[in-house]
């Protein structure tokens, strides 16, 4: 069975239909319990063995040897002209691209989320200002341990610790609690070698928005191996309603229910605006116990506020027609994303977005043009006083429907990529081909 869908489980399927219809033939690896292989939806996928053996913090922050031995198997199987990664975790590494390599196959590497470089996962330092996203392993070190509830005087403390230190710690195989905070500097220059392992070694690294292109360049990625390749949409353009319907203005927030995606500012500026006519809609998706503890402490904290529902997710072919039924869409990530695709969704749809002033978002929305960016965090004054606008000047919000301009498709995606595959696999002289590359 097929995982649970996230972004870039979501862009790969889109990329995947979009270059069949190029004549393009995709196999999809990724990592999982056992071997095995299956078809999904017409997508031949090939899953590869994890180390099953109980993980170690070593592991977690360095690669999974067994996997990409595993992945080596499925490269000799299927002879791809071209491997494209779009994820790089403890099974799906530096040592994934490696194999590639080894078999004399080119490696495009696709950036899809600041996990890739970002072991705090947000590029946000100290988890409020936006990072430049460059590799420092002091600066890394003390961030994440911040991140991790570490005490200020504790973290500088740490910070002077010699890194023998942290060896000493690994050969003694302590783990857990302090010992992980003591041996942070190393775990971060390990997960910086495997980063720094891909920045340098991918035959071509594809960026999704402005602000990878950045962190690129910031870590030394000369321009001629950046790929410039932003988001795409699969469905069409929605009929927007004319105007805004009469009553409350109508706010959907979509996605999943992590405290990245920011659904908690959002009801709390909604509880901080009791009064204003606003009806908002959660489509959660959930996926796991996390997720269902979450849509509780949610729906507690809206507690009798009629205003506020929750809703299943929707379907993806569902959304695009829901959302043309809303005033606007709300974003208020507390990371730095290359999308999110429910802003380009919402555009399809004809339909303003509220969001953040970060990463894709800022990128896409044009503020007082089709939509507003607000502070992003947790500082709830410019949450409230952008809903109070919005419900208190219907004009202002069909102004902003109004200059919403259709998103780009996902088909312009493919032929971006389809030209990349060619140029890496114009060497190997064949018709190219290209095995996709995923993981969780």
């Amino acid at each position: 069975m097929p995982d649970a869908p996230g972004g870039t489980e979501l862009y790969v399927d889109a990329l995947c239909r979009a270059l069949q219809r190029r004549g393009v033939a995709n196999v999809v690896p990724a990592p999982a319990a056992a071997d095995g292989s299956y078809e999904w939806m017409g997508i031949p996928v090939r899953r590869f063995a994890i180390d099953r053996t109980p993980p170690t913090v070593t592991r977690v922050y360095g690669a999974d040897t067994r996997a990409a031995r595993q992945f080596a198997k499925i490269l000799a199987a299927e002879h791809p002209d071209v491997v494209h990664q779009h994820a790089l975790t403890a099974a799906c590494s530096h040592e994934i691209l490696r194999e590639a390599h080894r078999a004399g196959v080119p490696v495009a590497f696709t950036y899809h989320t600041p996990t890739v470089s970002c072991t705090r996962g947000t590029l946000l330092h100290d988890g409020r200002e936006r990072c430049d996203g460059h590799l420092d392993v002091p600066r890394c070190s003390a961030c994440t341990l911040q991140g991790l509830g570490v005490e200020p005087t504790i973290v500088t403390a740490l910070e002077w610790m010699p890194d023998a230190a942290g060896r000493v710690v690994e050969r003694l195989q302590l783990e857990g609690g302090v010992w992980t905070a003591v041996r942070m500097r190393e775990l971060i220059e390990r997960r910086h070698g495997v980063t720094r392992a891909v920045l340098d070694e991918a035959d071509r690294l594809v960026s999704l928005a402005p602000w990878v292109t950045e962190l690129l360049r910031a870590n030394g990625v000369p321009p001629e191996r950046i790929v410039e390749s932003a988001h795409g949409i699969t469905v069409a353009r929605a009929t927007p309603r004319r105007g805004r319907a009469e009553g409350p203005l109508r706010v959907a927030h979509l996605g999943r229910l992590d405290p990245v995606k920011g659904t908690r500012v959002l009801i709390e500026a909604m509880r901080a605006a009791a009064d204003a006519p606003i009806a908002l809609d959660v489509f959660g998706l959930v996926q796991h116990d996390g997720d269902r503890r979450r849509l509780e402490q949610f729906q507690s904290l809206a507690g009798s506020d009629r205003r506020i529902r929750f809703y299943a997710p929707l379907a993806p072919a569902d959304v695009v027609p829901r959302l043309a039924e809303y005033d606007l869409l709300a974003v208020p990530s507390q990371w730095l994303e290359t999308g999110p695709l429910v802003v380009l969704e919402a555009f399809a749809a004809g339909t303003p977005v509220l969001g953040s002033n970060l990463g894709g978002i800022a990128d896409k929305v044009r503020h007082g043009v089709d939509g507003l960016l607000v502070a992003p965090h947790d500082d709830l004054t410019a949450w409230v006083a952008a809903l109070r606008s919005c419900a208190s000047d219907p004009e202002r919000v069909a102004r902003l429907r109004a200059n919403v301009r259709p998103p780009r498709s996902m088909e312009d995606v493919a032929d971006e990529m389809h030209r990349l595959y060619a140029s890496l696999a114009s060497a190997r002289e064949r018709q190219p081909h290209a095995a996709q590359v995923t993981a969780r």
